[in-house]
């Protein structure tokens, strides 16, 4: 923000100046010349400030999605000692361990039948933004009149 802040100043400083060459007031040409150079810095400066702060936003960006598969990670290996947990307490009741997975499995495999289904209900009421094509095709047309 500090070279943001110093390239205004030259811009402030600078504009408002007289000609040393001359010591007259400096002409709109030089005015202009001057202004443009003053913009054109002042751009660049402010490119400089994004990027800067772009590569600390990326960089905490990474890490955050990083941790966010970690997370993912552990949060599978959670379902799975769930699933094998599961699998025990029902095998406490008597039955066999294998039968006991197999039921797990199904448990799991209805479960997931029931959020397709859903996701399928879902989807299919999703709808194209009829209006804004609408509006689209308008403009389009105006466009091509004018």
């Amino acid at each position: 923000m500090a070279t943001v802040h110093r390239a205004t100043e030259k811009v402030n400083t600078r504009s408002t100046s007289l000609d040393p060459a001359t010591d007259q007031e400096p002409t709109i040409g030089r005015l202009v010349a001057d202004a443009s150079r003053d913009v054109s810095s002042l751009i660049q400066h402010e490119i400089a400030l994004a990027k800067s702060e772009l590569k600390v936003s990326v960089k905490a960006g990474g890490l955050g999605a990083g941790l966010f598969a970690g997370a993912a990670l552990f949060g599978l290996l959670a379902i799975i000692m769930l699933s094998v947990a599961f699998a025990y307490l029902i095998h406490l009741t008597g039955l066999d361990l294998a039968f006991c997975y197999l039921i797990v499995f199904v448990v799991y495999l209805a479960v997931a039948a029931v959020m397709g289904l859903i996701a399928v209900r879902k989807v299919k009421q999703v709808r194209a933004p009829e209006r804004a094509i609408h509006q689209a095709q308008e403009t389009k047309q105006i466009l091509k009149r004018g």
